[in-house]
C-alpha cells in the first residue's frame, strides 16, 4: 500500500472511531426523546463477528439500530448513498457502509462483508432489500443467510417496529414510537431455512405491535420485478 492510500486508510478508521463513539449516544438521546425509542433485547449479543438482518421501513432504521445495540456495524448501502451528496458521503464511509449497486450482480460488496466479517467486523443486511411500507410486500432475499453460513458467524435478526409511521416512504418526519427488538441468533443450517426462520421470527415480533404500520396500500421504494 502506498503512503498516500495509507494515510487515507487510517484517516478514514479515526473518523469511523470518533463517528461510533458519538454517534450511538446521540442517536439515543434523540431517539427517547422524539421517537420514545424502546430496546428489547432476547438474547445478549454474541460477540463479533455476526450478521445482523433487519426488516426495512425507514431511513431510521439504520441509527436505530445503532442507538439500540451501541456496536460499530458494517451496513450493506446502495451506491445511491455515496453520491447523494458530499455530507452523506462523508457519514456513510465514515461509518464503514459497503456500497453495493442496485442493477448488478454485488460481487465486490459481498467480497468486502466477507472481509469484513473475516476480520471481526458486524455486517448489516436488510434482506428486503429496499424500504417498504408494510412487512412482507417483498419476499426477502438469502444473501445475510448466505454470508453467515458461508463464514460460520451467527445471523443476528433484528426488528426495527414504528420506523415507517415515523418517517416511511413519503420521507416526512412524524413523532411515532419506535420498538428496536434483537433475537436470539437464526439456527444455522441451510440458507433457505435460514432465510425463512429470520422470516418467522420478524413476522412473530411485529405482529406484537397492531397498527404500527402505515395505512394504505402495500408499496416498496424499488420493486425489482417492476423494475422501478
Amino acid at each position: 500500500m502506498s503512503d498516500h492510500n495509507s494515510g487515507a486508510a487510517r484517516r478514514l478508521a479515526a473518523r469511523s472511531r470518533l463517528l461510533w463513539a458519538v454517534a450511538p449516544p446521540v442517536l439515543r438521546g434523540v431517539g427517547r426523546a422524539f421517537f420514545s425509542l424502546e430496546v428489547e433485547l432476547q438474547a445478549p449479543l454474541p460477540d463479533p463477528p455476526f450478521v445482523l438482518a433487519a426488516n426495512h421501513y425507514s431511513h431510521l432504521d439504520a441509527p436505530a439500530i445503532a442507538a439500540a445495540l451501541d456496536m460499530p456495524i458494517r451496513y450493506l448501502a446502495l451506491q445511491d448513498l455515496f453520491v447523494a451528496n458530499r455530507l452523506l458521503e462523508w457519514l456513510v464511509t465514515g461509518f464503514g457502509a459497503i456500497p453495493t449497486p442496485r442493477f448488478r450482480v454485488p460481487i465486490g460488496a459481498v467480497r468486502t462483508a466477507l472481509g469484513a466479517l473475516e476480520s471481526g467486523d458486524v455486517v448489516g443486511v436488510f434482506p428486503e432489500a429496499t424500504r417498504v411500507s408494510h412487512w412482507g410486500t417483498l419476499p426477502p432475499k438469502r444473501g445475510a443467510a448466505w454470508l453467515a453460513a458461508r463464514t460460520g458467524v451467527p445471523l443476528v435478526p433484528v426488528a426495527v417496529v414504528g420506523s415507517g409511521q415515523a418517517l416511511g416512504l413519503g420521507n416526512k418526519i412524524h413523532r411515532s414510537p419506535i420498538h428496536v427488538i434483537s433475537g436470539p441468533p437464526v439456527a444455522v443450517g441451510e440458507v433457505d431455512e435460514m432465510t425463512a426462520n429470520w422470516t418467522t421470527w420478524m413476522s412473530m415480533q411485529i405482529a406484537r405491535f397492531p397498527g404500527s404500520e402505515v395505512d394504505g396500500p402495500r408499496r416498496a421504494e424499488f420493486d425489482p420485478s417492476r423494475g422501478a
